[in-house]
């Protein structure tokens, strides 16, 4: 079966879904997206998802193109489109088609709206799971509004593929002061000796990241300290246990930082929970 895309009022086969070469996306990165996972056929989270797309449109002077009602069905047509019981659903909002120039088009300019969607493999995130993924560190060199998700992630692209060229799967990013703040497509946590959760702060040095906040809220139902507090690398090696949370991975243990073994060199107990239990406290929809 083909990919169906939504492009702009219409579905449309992948392979043939476009957008102008003049499009401000494409040709400036100006526009934001949000990824939200499909769990059942169902959207996880969604409400929290577009709580932080308009929070994102906001910030950047994007009016939203379509009512919270009609965007809801534009996801999940294109989820059941692409027959997806458990996955992802990418939605890109950008300040739409205009000639070349650095300034804002005209007010009446109408945005463009891309949603896609496709299958996870399920099992095979659930191995990744069980054995645990390598991180590294590396300067975050991004630039200093991260906290709005935009379509501009070309320092995320550069770290994510250093990492893979060193085998490992994610990048986490260290300010000038040696803290972590994120990961290059995740939120970065680490479990101190004393069973402490640590992870950074909000601001706008890190995306607010809806996993996150989910994860929260398990923490706090499991009863698990917590803190919100930068920590520095040499923190995340001496860690018990450390992992990542994006919409896509859920919770993901993390068993290496910069090749060197968090805790026992396996899945902590801590992040293994935090993964059962996640979906019992998102919102399915």
């Amino acid at each position: 079966m083909s990919r169906i895309a939504y492009v702009n009022g219409r579905y449309l086969p992948l392979s043939g879904a476009k957008v102008a070469i003049e499009d401000r996306g494409f040709q400036f990165a100006d526009g934001v997206y949000e990824v939200c996972e499909v769990r059942g056929g169902r959207l996880v989270d969604e409400r929290r998802h577009v709580a932080r797309l308009d929070r994102s449109l906001n910030e950047i002077r994007i009016a939203r193109p379509m009512s919270a009602a009609a965007l809801s069905i534009v996801l999940r047509e294109t989820v059941r489109r692409n027959r997806v019981r458990d996955g992802i659903v990418y939605l890109q909002i950008t300040r739409g088609v205009a000639r070349r120039d650095f300034s804002f088009p005209q007010a009446n300019t109408p945005p463009s709206v891309v949603v896609t969607a496709r299958s996870n493999d399920l099992a095979r995130l659930e191995r990744m799971a069980e054995e645990g993924i390598a991180v590294i560190t590396l300067p975050d060199i991004r630039w200093q509004r991260v906290d709005i998700k935009s379509v501009a992630l070309l320092p995320n692209v550069l770290a994510k593929q250093t990492a893979r060229d060193r085998g490992a799967r994610e990048a986490w990013l260290v300010d000038a002061q040696g803290r972590v703040t994120e990961g290059a497509s995740s939120n970065a946590w680490i479990v101190s000796r004393d069973g402490t959760l640590i992870t950074h702060p909000l601001g706008r040095d890190i995306l607010p990241g809806v996993t996150r906040s989910v994860v929260i809220d398990v923490i706090k139902a499991q009863g698990l300290v917590f803190e919100e507090r930068g920590f520095s690398v040499e923190e995340a090696y001496a860690a018990r246990e450390a992992f990542v949370t994006s919409a896509s991975q859920i919770v993901l243990p993390v068993v290496s930082i910069d090749g060197r073994p968090v805790g026992n060199g396996a899945p902590g107990l801590i992040a293994t929970a935090l993964r059962r239990d996640y979906h019992a406290h998102a919102e399915l929809t």
